[in-house]
């Protein structure tokens, strides 16, 4: 059964990011992408519930009416980024803004344009939450990716060093002796969607 709660009653939210507009795709925001019949973005949405995050909160951008209009988002939070032209680090500040008063004690982050990493990648990550100190990742052969998980005593940190398209690189670079490396190279493939060429991961 999918639960939003992890050992000890702790809620871990994930927060998808879907913000893109798509630059290098010819302007097609990346949520809406299609996938096996379906925007991408509906996709991302149930690997991250079929990972055990029964609460998904889904930061919007680009053409954000028209993703709410074609994705079935049913059950999550939509978080709308008005500054999403600005960078990936926006999206996650308002993503980290959204659950601010919530019961939540971390936030698992995870980006829309991955469709190669899956439930177990996001199941392992999850599992890695200790307290609201934790700080994990996902690992590639030992190569640090998405998702990652920030605790909740991280959020100012990680929102006060967000900028541009760098995400949260900054903090995690200050604060890699604290990261929690978890290995999933044996059960996903972090590529990204950015391309007219990487469009061949979604056929």
């Amino acid at each position: 059964m999918t639960t939003g709660k992890t050992t000890g009653g702790a809620v871990v939210v994930a927060l998808l990011l879907a913000a893109g507009g798509g630059r290098r795709l010819g302007g097609r925001p990346k949520a809406l992408l299609p996938y096996r019949g379906r925007p991408l973005v509906e996709h991302a949405v149930r690997v991250l519930r079929e990972g055990g995050c029964a609460r998904v909160h889904v930061v919007l951008g680009a053409r954000s009416e028209e993703v709410r209009a074609r994705a079935d988002l049913t059950g999550c939070v939509l978080v709308d980024n008005p500054e999403w032209e600005q960078g990936m680090g926006t999206s996650l500040r308002a993503g980290l803004a959204s659950l601010a008063g919530s019961d939540a004690h971390a936030a698992l982050v995870s980006l829309v344009d991955q469709p190669g990493i899956g439930p177990q990648a996001v199941a392992r990550v999850r599992e890695a939450y200790e307290d609201e100190n934790s700080l994990a990742s996902a690992g590639y052969h030992g190569v640090r990716g998405h998702p990652v998980l920030f605790g909740a005593a991280h959020w100012a940190g990680v929102a006060a060093t967000a900028t541009g398209d760098r995400g949260a690189r900054a903090y995690l670079k200050e604060h890699a002796r604290s990261i929690t490396l978890v290995e999933c190279g044996d059960v996903a493939r972090p590529f990204d969607i950015d391309t007219e060429a990487d469009l061949d991961h979604l056929e």
